[in-house]
């Protein structure tokens, strides 16, 4: 991981102490003391990031030669237009524009500065590069930190994000089958309950984004959030961590992988009694709230993991039909058989504009489930969930 807040809240100081625990340049991550004068040079590196896994650029900092930071870290002379330079570097020498975010990041005096430029992994790839139109992607090594992509080769990089949306869809596909492994083993069905899905995972995985081994630390307070339960049992699977409820009759598990997939999978209906008999009902609130911790908990996960490419989002439901679905005083019985919604966000978007998403994720699953919650209703219930746990 890089830093432990998002870019935009990165400080001249945060700069200057990352530089102190002498990270060396590699697949995401670029050093420079200042903008190359060959401008065509910089949006190399930029499109390369683009190209591969994403990564980031620091400005302002002198590498050695072991691709290290070379103190001392003052940063270079402040320039207030550098981030107009850098956005027209792309928008001249880049096609597609790659998107970046931007922090320059100023000494209290006003006279330094440190600039950040992150690059998220790209699902409009190949961009290319210049008049020849090359396309480049990064490769982490010191010798050749980028290579070109000749243009017979430009369908591989299309077949490489093809492969990374199989690797997706596998890891999704285990993530889901320990889920139901783990109910084999307490001789528990699912069968007749409604089980929900929530999982945020990078849209084109490629290699894993850290040491497994490190997992457990980071998921722990993570996985208390998410399942609210007192005892909670970490089990390891492939490339990653699992976090089981210990809790009587509660069968929840979040999954870490570390190739970037969260998971968040649990029994969502629970039997109540209704015009006298007994039937299975989903609480329109908990699954709101289970839905919020799991946004909220992604933002640290991936800020740990320092990825900013683009995740594909999912919230399903299955075994939905004929079940009840209760919201405050309000009861609808559901006619889908399943409710599956995606979407891609990144971390960014997410963190930045939490609150509109959350609502539009939640509108739109309860009115699939049947109930017709109006806007301000759900705006008060999104801030009263945010409001009990802040990010």
């Amino acid at each position: 991981m890089l830093f432990d807040k998002p870019i935009n809240d990165l400080t001249f100081e945060d700069i200057a102490a990352f530089c102190q625990t002498q990270q060396p340049e590699g697949k995401q991550l670029d050093y420079k003391y200042f903008l190359p004068k060959n401008k065509e040079k910089f949006a190399k590196t930029i499109a390369s990031f683009a190209n591969a896994m994403g990564g980031t650029v620091i400005v302002g900092v002198n590498d050695d030669k072991n691709d290290k930071p070379k103190p001392p870290f003052n940063g270079i002379p402040y320039h207030e237009k550098m981030r107009n330079t850098i956005e027209d570097i792309i928008q001249t020498y880049i096609d597609p524009i790659v998107f970046v975010d931007i922090n320059t990041c100023v000494s209290k005096d006003g006279q330094r500065m440190f600039v950040v430029v992150n690059i998220p992994q790209s699902n409009l790839t190949p961009h290319l590069v210049g008049k020849l139109k090359r396309a480049y992607i990064r490769t982490g090594q010191s010798s050749r930190p980028e290579t070109i992509v000749h243009p017979e080769r430009l369908p591989w990089l299309l077949d490489h994000r093809k492969k990374s949306e199989r690797l997706r869809h596998i890891l999704y596909d285990k993530a889901e089958s320990h889920f139901e492994n783990y109910l084999k083993t307490k001789n528990v069905s699912p069968d007749g309950r409604t089980v929900a899905t929530l999982s945020l995972v990078p849209l084109y995985p490629e290699d894993p984004l850290t040491d497994y081994r490190w997992l457990p630390q980071l998921m722990q307070h993570c996985a208390e959030s998410l399942v609210r339960q007192q005892h909670i049992t970490l089990q390891p699977v492939q490339d990653g961590i699992a976090a089981i409820s210990g809790a009587r009759d509660i069968h929840h598990m979040v999954e870490f992988n570390a190739y970037g997939l969260l998971m968040s999978k649990w029994e969502a209906s629970h039997t109540v009694a209704f015009n006298g008999h007994e039937t299975q009902a989903v609480n329109f609130e908990e699954l709101a709230s289970s839905t919020a911790r799991f946004f909220l908990c992604s933002i640290k996960f991936f800020n740990k993991l320092s990825f900013g490419g683009p995740l594909y989002f999912r919230l399903k439901l299955n075994n939905t039909r004929g079940r009840r679905a209760l919201f405050a005083q309000q009861s609808a019985t559901v006619l889908e058989d399943y409710l599956r919604m995606d979407d891609n966000y990144n971390i960014s978007q997410i963190n930045a504009h939490l609150p509109e998403i959350l609502q539009n994720t939640l509108q739109a699953a309860a009115w699939s489930l049947g109930l017709r919650i109006g806007d301000d209703a759900m705006r008060a219930l999104v801030e009263k969930l945010l409001g009990q746990h802040p990010h």
